[in-house]
C-alpha cells in the first residue's frame, strides 16, 4: 500500500484526531495562531490538520502529536480516545 493510499484508509480517525485537537485547543482558551506559535508550527498546517476535511488528509508526525499534547497538557492518548 503506498503511503497516500495508507492515509485515504484511515481519513475518519485523521478527521476525529483534528477535532479532538480542536475540542482540547479550545477548552484552553487558545485559537490556532496561540496553539501553532506554541508548538512551532505554521497556522495553516493546525487549521488544515483540525479540519481534515479536504480532498489531501493532513498526518502529523508523532513528534508534533506530542508537542501538542505536551502544550495542551494532556496524555497523548486523549488524541486518540473514543
Amino acid at each position: 500500500m503506498r503511503k497516500e493510499e495508507n492515509k485515504e484508509a484511515f481519513r475518519e480517525e485523521y478527521r476525529l484526531l483534528g477535532l479532538r485537537i480542536a475540542y482540547y485547543r479550545k477548552r484552553a482558551g487558545w485559537t490556532q495562531e496561540q496553539l501553532a506559535e506554541k508548538v512551532e508550527c505554521s497556522w495553516s498546517f493546525l487549521s488544515q490538520l483540525e479540519a481534515n476535511n479536504s480532498a489531501r488528509v493532513h498526518a502529523p508526525s508523532l513528534t508534533m502529536l506530542f508537542r501538542i499534547a505536551r502544550v495542551l497538557e494532556i496524555p497523548v492518548s486523549k488524541l486518540f480516545e473514543e
